[in-house]
């Protein structure tokens, strides 16, 4: 029956049950695979050994086989002197000389053990004497042989059907004699994004446009769930040629997944095209955020799927619904996803009536204890998704999850693999070069820009091995030392330009602009120590454009590049590469304050050294227009 709705929005489990109803889920046949190309395969069926492995007694080391009853009561002070049986065994050698007592037969490792041997006496324990060989150590019987099909029998059940092969699984194949094995076909995938506004990576940019990275992120995401993508381009919204791309799909694939075009707008086609399909949309709507407008359809029992065209938006909702129905259908066991408990740094609020997704970043606190820093929820981000360690997952009558509250985090990766230095607090372009020189050097460095204020409360709460600041005390006339306490140390950085970024052009004092109603400016984020200087400017005043606030200064500069605002505050360097006037309002001391007892911590060593006169990243710094402080440290 063809279904047509639009945002009828469902409850998450709601949606996932009315759509698995509809569609098939069983694994879609096996194939014959060879050996070599079976990595990542799934087993259709169980594997059973033909062989035993070893397939004969085999010395596990260099040596002398020999009874072990011979070498009873054997010490450095009394050996035991055993004839040499005239044979020496290598491996692939066939014994033709049995052991008798009193006896023993030269031997390599991996050699076969000869018959009336029981065990190898290992070189380093004896001597050569003549034709014999004296035995300075005993040994029990079966001391460094490997017994016949002790590792695998014959007939033994060595790989279950359903199995994922990693190199470890093709090697006990190999090792069994498999050549071919029978493995559970890959399912064959269409990848589509949809738009005018699109632009493949590697063609020209135009205004308006964005590249299309969902179809990246997708095709990838469909190899790791053991998926054939089939990619098929940009399509522009019309209705005819989408609609022949998806019959063409639906000819040769297994699953149809479309980006784009889930909404209600004139340009949103998507939705349109896939309910002309029997039965159609079946789910177009649920409670989610990101990625409420999602498209669950159907044709035949085949699945397909509108995602969001936010980047967040379609990788959240693929992993929810998508990834689930690829590993059915590849025969592949259910996702295992590793969680784990941590403290929320920041308190974050939600909106009452959907399930929402949080992507934190994870840092080691005091105690071995995790905090949980949210790094936004925009459904538009990549660079957040791909920074991100997990996500929090926060219920739909759920308003408001406090600092400190404990939270279940899912990781995006395979496992947490702790960074060596945790920066949490303002971002600088020279606090980028300064990480990227860290990097290269093999240290794992994680940055999260929070502002000024919420990396002193890191540092204070053990969250983070670094934070920078830049924050100014009037009383003082000084920057970020007012603001140390007890166990807390600051390492001098560098004196920076901060002042008023305009297009080139404009001639009005920054005065006049605030005053200027139809003027709009940018803000930046609270916390940080650029919005101190900003609120500072503008004493009380709110322009057109105060509500707006990014966290980067690359961001307060694209938006005065763009004409979004008309002008904003940033570092100098950032407005000379965005090609924009500055108007100097103020040096300030750009520092980083380090938690007392992590001072010598490694990582925080190699940070530290990096800002010595003459060190790796000075010259980056001064080409930055940086001036590197001549004071080190101070308590």
């Amino acid at each position: 029956m063809r279904q047509e709705q639009f945002l009828e929005v469902l409850d998450r489990d709601e949606a996932e049950a009315r759509w698995h109803a509809v569609i098939s889920r069983a694994p879609l046949g096996a194939e014959e695979v060879d050996l070599p190309k079976a990595l990542g395969r799934v087993l259709a069926d169980d594997v059973r050994a033909t062989v035993d492995v070893p397939g004969f007694d085999r010395s596990s080391m260099d040596g002398f086989a020999v009874r072990a009853a011979d070498t009873f009561g054997a010490g450095e002070e009394t050996p035991r002197l055993l004839r040499l049986t005239g044979e020496s065994l290598a491996p692939g050698a066939v014994p033709r000389v049995e052991v008798h007592g009193g006896e023993a037969t030269p031997i390599a490792t991996g050699a076969m053990v000869p018959r009336g041997a029981d065990a190898v006496v290992p070189v380093e324990v004896t001597d050569l004497v003549d034709d014999a060989v004296a035995v300075r150590a005993p040994c029990v019987p079966g001391f460094a042989v490997a017994g016949a099909g002790t590792d695998m029998g014959t007939g033994e059940t060595v790989l279950f059907a359903g199995t994922v092969l990693t190199s470890r699984e093709t090697g006990v194949l190999a090792a069994i004699g498999v050549d071919r094995v029978r493995a559970f076909r890959r399912p064959r995938v269409a990848v589509l994004s949809t738009g005018d506004e699109l632009v493949a990576p590697g063609e020209p940019m135009a205004p308006g446009r964005v590249f299309d990275s969902n179809g990246q992120i997708l095709s990838d995401a469909i190899r790791e769930l053991g998926g054939d993508p089939v990619p098929m381009g940009i399509l522009a919204d019309d209705e005819a040629a989408l609609d022949h791309c998806l019959t063409t799909a639906l000819a040769d694939c297994d699953a149809v997944v479309l980006s784009g075009g889930t909404s209600k707008g004139e340009g949103d086609l998507c939705y349109r095209a896939v309910g002309r399909l029997d039965p159609g949309v079946v789910v177009h709507g649920v409670a989610l955020k990101p990625g409420k407008p999602v498209c669950l359809a159907a044709a035949g029992h085949r699945p397909v799927v509108v995602l969001p065209g936010f980047p967040t938006s379609a990788i959240f909702t693929f992993h929810e619904f998508v990834a689930p129905v690829l590993r059915c259908l590849g025969g592949r066991p259910a996702a295992n996803d590793l969680r784990v408990e941590a403290r929320l740094a920041v308190a974050v609020r939600a909106e009452r009536g959907r399930l929402e997704y949080l992507l934190v970043g994870l840092v080691q606190s005091g105690a071995g204890t995790l905090s949980a820093f949210p790094m936004g929820k925009g459904s538009g981000s990549v660079t957040t998704f791909s920074r991100a360690d997990g996500f929090v997952r926060i219920e739909r009558n759920v308003e408001r999850v406090s600092r400190d509250e404990q939270v279940e985090v899912t990781l995006l990766g395979a496992g947490l693999q702790p960074p060596d230095l945790v920066i949490v607090g303002s971002h600088c372009v020279g606090l980028d070069r300064i990480a990227a020189t860290l990097a290269r050097d093999g240290v794992r460095v994680k940055v999260l820009a929070m502002g000024s204020r919420s990396g002193l409360s890191a540092a204070l709460r053990g969250e983070c091995d670094i934070a920078p600041v830049h924050l100014y005390d009037p009383k003082s006339a000084a920057y970020n030392t007012p603001f140390l306490s007890a166990g807390l140390r600051l390492q001098k950085g560098y004196r920076r330009v901060q002042g008023v970024v305009t297009r080139i052009g404009e001639v009005r004092a920054v005065e006049e602009m605030i005053d200027d109603p139809e003027v709009r400016m940018v803000s930046r984020n609270a916390g940080s120590g650029t919005r101190v200087l900003i609120d500072e400017l503008l004493a009380g005043r709110r322009p057109p454009g105060h509500a707006y606030e990014p966290r980067s200064h690359h961001a307060v500069a694209a938006a005065v590049a763009q004409g979004r605002a008309d002008w904003g505050v940033a570092i100098e360097p950032v407005a000379r590469a965005a090609g924009l006037a500055f108007c100097p309002l103020r040096d300030e001391d750009y520092d980083f304050v380090v938690p007392g007892e992590r001072w010598n911590k490694a990582g925080v060593r190699k940070f530290r050294a990096l800002l010595e006169p003459g060190g790796e990243v000075a010259g980056e710094l001064a080409a930055l227009g940086f001036a590197l402080a001549t004071r080190a440290s101070t308590q």
